[in-house]
């Protein structure tokens, strides 16, 4: 989703951003058992030696590694398994190769899509995305399919794309010109679709046709406001995707497609207030949209917006997924996070005592927030971790506005750290004197320990102002513009 701050778009921008989610090209996923492992046959060449890695698709939409050979020499051969649950699917092959036996190893990626067909390939890695030094055994299939529609839908794309973009910017909308334009780029776009169609069911019997579905070009409405394109856009975005097809969840584009769809809305919201009102609308009609085809989609369709609802503190959007956890057709997987979520926005209200916090410091002195005393009138509590790039960004920017005397003053904060591995420790053992002036507690099991229990913490950063005195809340606040709002 989109991040918290919320842009002011122009005319130009509006047109760019619905040229290019329109005409984009994203990549390709993974879910269903297969009765066996495949086998990836991997001939090293051009180099002296590379660690070589085979990285599969995670429920979190990155890539993480499930099969790894420490180093392959120049002319060997190395075999990797790809275990039958993780099939089909999409997924990244990494080199880390030497040219000579004293150079830095250097990182270069192939992505793969494998089905049920085991691999041979001949790898390069200094030019493994070249088809002349890079290749597979005759008569593969995914990856072949999935490289001949690339170069077809490439050149008729872009052909649409010119005329779009023509459209787009021409000034005279009432000339005959501009109307027989009009024309044929709605020709160009209905016989584009059904080459899309035909291409689809060609390639039926192949993972890879799944993905195809991801470039269908929604109508525009080419008389209306800039904004009444963008509506029609939204109003038309799911009409080539078939959410009936669980096979899409196991692609990166799906992510990417929906990652598109919001950021429509996203150009239409001027101000916080607007974008908290959007967004939930954007997740209540694809979901509505998901309900009707697979249950395996329509619960990846509300995990998507939980993520995106969570990230950004849409406390609207989190309560319009609640409906949908009653209902045994919808398989999320964040049945449980979605109900805490709910529940915590019902119990850290403003006005309400804030649960007790006994931790550790930064020095191993007890810390109990109930016993707490200083001088100033606020307590911010920050759960953050040093590991997360969003955290480290708001905590660099709130340390130096807190430095100001007048809010100095006013404002004392405990930072609770939620990071468990030695390398999040290391880490936040490294940022602590970065931040002096803060209390820094660290729960030890993370997001699994009592105080983000108690303060129903499902990702981070997560900011609770307490009146110092009293230990009630006074506000959640999702940025730091909201927090330094409520401050009088």
């Amino acid at each position: 989703m989109t991040t918290r701050t919320i842009a002011m778009y122009t005319k130009n921008i509006r047109n760019l951003l619905v040229l290019t989610l329109l005409l984009c090209h994203s990549s390709p996923v993974s879910l269903f058992a297969q009765p066996r492992d495949v086998t990836i046959t991997i001939h090293l060449r051009g180099v002296y030696d590379s660690k070589t890695s085979l990285l599969g698709l995670t429920g979190s939409r990155t890539f993480k590694p499930i099969a790894e050979v420490p180093a392959v020499k120049n002319g060997e051969t190395v075999r990797l398994s790809v275990p039958g649950e993780k099939l089909p699917g999409e997924f990244v092959l990494r080199f880390d190769y030497r040219e000579k036996a004293t150079s830095t190893p250097y990182p270069s990626e192939k992505y793969l899509f494998i089905n049920d067909q085991d691999l041979e390939l001949w790898v390069n890695p200094k030019a493994c995305n070249n088809a002349d030094s890079t290749w597979f055994q005759p008569n593969e299939w995914e990856n072949a399919a999935f490289i001949r529609f690339s170069k077809e839908n490439a050149g008729r794309k872009e052909k649409l794309g010119l005329l779009q973009n023509f459209l787009m910017n021409y000034d005279e909308t009432e000339s005959l010109f501009y109307q027989q334009g009009i024309k044929e780029y709605e020709q160009r776009r209905t016989s584009y679709n059904l080459w899309l169609k035909t291409r689809s069911d060609q390639d039926s019997s192949l993972f890879v046709s799944c993905l195809y579905s991801f470039q269908y070009v929604p109508g525009i409405p080419w008389e209306g406001s800039e904004t009444k394109r963008i509506e029609g856009v939204i109003a038309h975005y799911f009409d080539g995707m078939d959410v009936g097809n669980p096979m899409i969840i196991k692609t990166s584009d799906l992510n990417k497609w929906m990652d598109s769809y919001v950021n429509l809305y996203g150009g239409m919201a001027t101000t916080v207030a607007l974008r908290d009102s959007l967004f939930p609308l954007a997740g209540k009609r694809a979901i509505e949209k998901a309900r009707k085809g697979d249950p395996l989609v329509y619960g990846w369709m509300v995990d998507y917006f939980y993520r995106g609802f969570e990230t950004n503190g849409i406390d609207a959007g989190m309560k319009i997924l609640q409906p949908y956890l009653d209902d045994p057709t919808c398989l999320t997987s964040k049945r449980q996070e979605i109900a805490r979520r709910l529940e915590g926005m019902e119990q850290l209200v403003p006005g309400s005592q804030a649960p007790d916090i006994t931790l550790n410091d930064q020095d191993g002195n007890l810390f109990e927030l109930n016993s707490f005393e200083t001088n100033n009138n606020y307590i911010l509590l920050l759960f953050w971790s040093a590991d997360c790039n969003h955290c480290v960004e708001m905590a660099e920017n709130l340390y130096p506005l807190l430095q100001q005397p007048d809010l100095q003053q006013k404002i004392s904060v405990v930072a609770i750290s939620l990071d468990e591995t030695e390398t999040e420790i290391a880490a936040w053992e490294r940022k602590i004197p970065q931040l002096t002036g803060w209390k820094h507690l660290r729960a030890s099991e993370g997001i699994n320990s009592k105080v983000a229990y108690d303060y129903y913490v499902l990702a981070t950063p997560i900011m609770v102002l307490l009146n110092a005195k009293t230990k009630e809340i006074i506000a959640t606040p999702n940025t730091i513009k909201e927090l330094i709002t409520t401050i009088p």
